[in-house]
């Protein structure tokens, strides 16, 4: 098979993705029906030709404010669109007079304040960015002008943010009818400032409040948590705004669609049941006593799921806003206390469980019993005719009237079931009084209705609420598929186009599946609940036979009684367990006759007496069939009014700002509709590109329309040529347009890609050939003058070189003369020294030896001597003991004489031996005192070293003690600055305190109490100074003297303690004194 005309090799498209539902890509080869992409993650795909949509790769990164500009009309292109400009905060888009709003979940306050509703007030639709305040106005100048009734449908799924998209819609409206020259108030902020009887005097007041304070009030009783969506609608609504000849609101009406009946008894885990229940058991504390309530856990209807409360609501506040705008919607006090002890009778009523006894229903226990009295006194009926009514049911027969009683599960279903009904009957009744209180125009021609209604619903289980709320959408969507093919044939028709070729595509056959009578669903449906013996599987058993060979049912393969529509968003599962009981609306007679007989008139009235109600209980009526009709009445409201939509995108499943999930997105623009416009629109020519565009862009596929002959012929005809030469020939030639099928405009792009892309070779080729002819010949040029200059570099380095060589010479001979005088120098140096010390050295061996030889000959003496005398001293004492032995009787006489002789002689003999032994200490001394000489000298040579060290330290100590002088200084200047600050705060203080004590101690204040705290005052005044005088003994501040209050002046310190300056200098001279 040849490759497809839109697919060729290098385009950029868009391919499917489980993760991120498309990416783009570019195609890298083509083969048969699949072709090889590389994606934008550089990841390579194969994907089959059937899933690949052209990307326009010209779209700016902004998107477009309106999608029909997009050159190619695809879902992908449609995605990225609205991504691009979510990621920029622009959540609006227009999709032809269709608008798209992506829930931004977070405040945009700038978005909807009121200069944004004056820009947008009387700007024509597109002048201006897309916003829902430009749908607003120009439905309102459309309706004005035209004498048009508008209808704007808002749709979505739960939590895409429809019903804060309605009220814009009604707060720009109420803007346009209300606003002002003087003054610059708006009727609806007037409203919020006026009390209840102003309100009532001014009609248009009354309409704008009631409108706007009826969210309050069917938020609480319609709304619920859902897993989606924290304040989900759960009832659709259209609200009809009517006025009169001039523009102005001149009444309003709400009507109400579908409530969802079913949760006021069963709700599904992180759910909650309605906001009013929660409200109630969050009211005043008396509220609660009245109506004997407690916490929502204690009640069965609630504590079916573990959600009580939700994040950043506070319930309280809001049951007195409800009250509030209860008041405003005119319900009296008493008609409000009706209706919160009904909300409280339903809680009470959950409560009350049953047992078996001989298949009898029984009331379970006392608890059980005291909910079922609490619930009877607050609907004020009878406590054993409402057990009877719960556990019994009277069969009447032409014989006799038979009672029969209940089992316990039957019981809990008339028990849920009178839940339902009353809960039913009481939010009809706030609607009907919300629409007495605004009160309707029967004169008015004119009105803007908005609605406000479920979104397309799939889910994993889908019951008979799902089944109504897509038969709904169904109905919508035939209408806006008939709308946009009405804006189409108006476009061909302005362009004098014949659109009779257009197709139009209907879902005619899937209504008549489910509403066609007899023989659809719910005529089925009907038949199934008239007959007491049917139950959900001869029901489905039914449809099975009936709608076997229908195009859009389906029986699944192992389900029994659940069947499959093919709905035009999709197919949607149906479990038909509940489709009986969900479509009867049929109240109990029984219940009918226990509340009617309520001596309560509210509850009376919302029962009325059953003979009213004979005439219409005549005939069988579901639930189902009225909400055919009632939907039928509401297409034909819409088919008589120009109808404008708006689509609402729920960006995330976790509510989260800033997230868009693009498989959660395209699944709600497949179920809203938004592709179904766009198949519908590829269905014709959904392409439409002006004249001067089409050139513009493709001017390249026969570019002589630009130049010679044709560039005088008109833009149609040069573009009629430009589409002969493309030999395309399904197109249709408007007066200003061109209108191309989808695939037209793919096939030109790759006709214009193909050429560019060759065309882009050619380029390259020729840019290549230059780029290399211009590389060569700056390289050749750059060769020879780089040879030129390396030449020259050379011969200076050569010279240099030899300049070098001579320096080199000179150098060395210098160096070497030089080296051989300092080696002479050096070695004359060194013999001198050598000399010298040799010499000094044997000048000190010789003086040694003449001292060693002196020393010697002085010993030899004094030894010699010595000898001599002891020598002598014997021989003399011989010779004296001799001649005393010999002559002692000779010399007797002379002994005398001789005596005095000897003692002379000993005397000289003593004075020699102490000149001896003087000669000899003498000598010793001198012989001490050359050798002491000699160790003088080497200790005085390492003296002389060691001062020269202890010089050296002195010199450090005093370089470090000058540092520390210095430092010591600027501390002290710093103390000395910090005592004069502290001195000064001191003297402020003493005047704050004289200042206190004076007003302390005043005649004025002259109590018990006063001069008690005077005196605790000073007390704590006194235990300040103490502690911190206590903690830093160091310092010692001066006291403020007397009578010198705000004086900054500090006294510098006495005699006692020197300034630092002296301190220092003190320091100083004892640091000097001691080297």
């Amino acid at each position: 098979m040849g490759m497809p005309a839109n697919v060729d090799i290098g385009s950029s498209i868009w391919v499917g993705n489980p993760e991120f539902a498309w990416v783009d890509g570019v195609v890298l080869n083509v083969k048969d029906e699949e072709a090889e992409i590389q994606t934008g993650d550089e990841n390579v795909i194969v994907a089959r030709l059937a899933s690949i949509h052209p990307r326009d790769v010209e779209a700016g990164p902004y998107g477009f404010d309106d999608m029909t500009n997009l050159h190619y009309l695809n879902e992908p292109a449609v995605l990225h669109n609205l991504r691009s400009r979510f990621e920029m905060e622009k959540i609006y888009t227009y999709s032809g007079d269709i608008l798209i709003a992506v829930n931004p979940f977070q405040e945009l306050p700038d978005l909807y304040d009121a200069s944004k509703m004056e820009e947008y007030k009387g700007v024509p639709l597109g002048k201006l960015s897309p916003h829902v305040f430009a749908i607003a106005d120009t439905a309102y100048r459309e309706m004005v002008n035209e004498g048009k009734s508008i209808s704007i449908l808002v749709s979505g799924e739960s939590g895409a943010g429809k019903t804060e998209t309605t009220k814009m819609l009604m707060r720009y409206l109420a803007y346009l009818v209300g606003h002002t020259g003087s003054g610059g108030r708006s009727i609806e902020q007037k409203v919020l400032e006026v009390d209840l009887k102003l309100m009532i005097c001014t009609p248009l007041a009354r309409i704008v409040a009631g409108t706007g304070q009826s969210n309050p009030v069917l938020e609480a009783f319609g709304n619920a948590k859902t897993v989606r969506n924290n304040n989900s609608s759960r009832f659709g609504k259209f609200v009809e705004i009517q006025f009169d000849r001039g523009g102005r609101i001149s009444g309003a009406a709400i009507r109400t669609y579908l409530l969802e009946r079913s949760r006021v008894c069963q709700i599904s885990d992180c759910e909650r049941n309605y906001h009013c229940f929660y409200l109630l058991c969050a009211a005043p504390e008396e509220e609660i006593e009245k109506f004997k309530l407690g916490n929502p856990k204690s009640f069965h209807y609630l504590n079916q799921s573990d959600c009580y409360e939700l994040a950043g609501v506070n319930d309280a506040n809001n049951y007195l806003t409800t009250r509030r705008a209860m008041d405003i919607v005119g319900i009296n006090e008493k008609e409000q206390e009706a209706i919160f002890r009904i909300i409280a009778a339903i809680l009470h009523l959950g409560n009350i469980d049953f047992e078996n006894e001989d298949d009898n229903a029984l009331v379970k226990d006392e608890q059980a019993k005291f909910h079922l009295q609490t619930t009877a006194e607050l609907l004020m009926c009878d406590p054993q005719s409402l057990e009877d009514a719960l556990c019994k049911r009277v069969m009447i027969t032409p014989e006799e009237v038979i009672k029969k009683s209940l089992d316990p599960l039957g019981a809990a279903v008339s028990r849920d079931g009178l839940a339902k009904t009353i809960y039913s009957r009481l939010f009809n009744w706030l609607v009907d009084k919300i629409n007495i209180s605004i009160g309707q125009d029967p004169n008015s021609k004119c009105l803007i209705g908005v609605l406000d209604i479920y979104g397309f619903e799939s889910f994993a289980t889908n019951s008979f609420e799902q089944f109504c709320i897509n038969f709904t959408n169904e109905k919508l969507q035939q209408h806006f598929n008939q709308h946009v093919f009405k804006t189409e044939q108006e476009e061909y028709a302005r362009e004098e186009i014949d659109w009779s070729y257009v197709e139009f595509v209907d879902n005619q056959d899937a209504l008549d599946l489910i509403e066609k009578k007899p023989g659809g669903i719910i005529s089925l449906l009907d038949e199934a609940c008239m007959f007491p013996k049917s139950t959900h599987e001869t029901f489905a058993q039914k449809l099975y036979q009936t709608f076997k060979d229908h195009k859009r049912f389906i029986k699944p393969k192992l389900a029994r009684s659940d069947f499959t529509i093919v709905h035009y968003a999709g197919e949607v599962q149906y479990q038909s367990d509940q489709f009986l009981d969900k479509n009867k609306d049929y109240v109990v007679p029984e219940h009918q006759d226990l509340l009617s007989a309520s001596t309560c008139s509210f509850v009376a009235g919302l029962f009325p007496a059953y003979s009213e109600e004979t005439v219409k209980s005549s005939k069988f009526s579901s639930i189902g069939s009225r909400f055919k009709v009632q939907l039928q009445q509401l297409m034909e409201i819409l088919k008589s009014t120009e109808p404008y939509y708006i689509r609402c995108v729920k960006p995330n499943n976790l509510l989260k700002p800033a997230l868009f999930e693009n498989v959660n997105v395209v699944q709600q623009l497949r179920s809203g509709g938004v592709l179904e416009a766009i198949k519908i629109k590829c269905n014709g020519y959904p392409v439409h590109i002006t004249f001067s565009d089409f050139i513009n862009r493709f001017f390249i596929l026969a570019p002589e329309v630009l130049r010679g002959e044709y560039v005088c012929y008109e833009e149609k005809v040069a573009c009629t040529w430009i589409l002969e030469k493309t030999e395309l020939t399904e197109y249709l030639m408007g007066k200003t347009k061109i209108f191309l099928r989808a695939d037209q405009i793919a096939q030109l792009d790759t006709q214009r890609s193909r050429i560019l892309r060759n065309s882009a070779t050619v380029i390259q080729r020729r840019a290549r050939t230059n780029s290399t002819r211009r590389k060569y010949i700056r390289q050749r040029r750059a060769s020879i003058h780089i040879q030129s200059r390396w030449r020259g570099t050379l011969g200076r380095r050569k010279f240099k070189q030899m300049r070098r060589e001579v320096a080199a010479v000179k150098i060395q001979k210098n160096l070497r003369r030089q080296v051989a005088r300092r080696a002479y120098s050096n070695t004359r140096s060194s013999a001198l020294i050598v000399q010298t010390g040799v010499r000094a050295m044997v000048a000190r061996n010789q003086f040694k030896d003449r001292m060693r030889t002196k020393a010697v000959t002085i010993i030899q003496a004094y030894w010699r001597r010595f000898s001599a005398v002891t020598h002598y001293k014997k021989l003399k004492g011989v010779s004296d003991i001799s001649q005393k032995t010999e002559s002692r009787e000779h010399l007797d006489p002379q002994l005398g004489g001789g005596q005095e002789e000897s003692v002379q002689a000993g005397d000289i003999v003593d004075e020699t031996n102490t000149s001896l032994l003087e000669e000899h200490e003498a000598a010793e001394k001198a012989n001490g005192d050359t050798t002491a000489c000699i160790q003088d000298s080497d200790k005085i040579e390492h003296l002389r070293a060691e001062v020269h060290k202890l010089k050296a330290l002195l010199r450090a100590e005093k370089e470090i003690s000058e540092q520390r002088r210095e430092k010591l200084v600027e501390t002290e200047k710093r103390v000395y600055q910090l005592q004069t600050s502290l001195n000064r705060m001191l003297y402020a203080m003493s005047d704050q305190f004289a200042a206190l004590k004076s007003i302390l101690y005043s005649p004025s204040n002259g109590t018990s109490g006063s001069s008690t705290i005077a005196t605790k005052v000073h007390a704590d005044l006194n235990t300040e100074s103490s502690d911190a005088s206590s903690t830093d003994s160091d310092f010692t501040f001066p006291s403020p003297v007397p009578g010198a209050a705000g004086s900054n002046t500090v006294p510098h310190p006495t005699a006692g303690g020197a300034g630092p300056a002296q301190r220092n200098k003190d320091k100083e001279g004892a640091f000097d004194d001691y080297f």
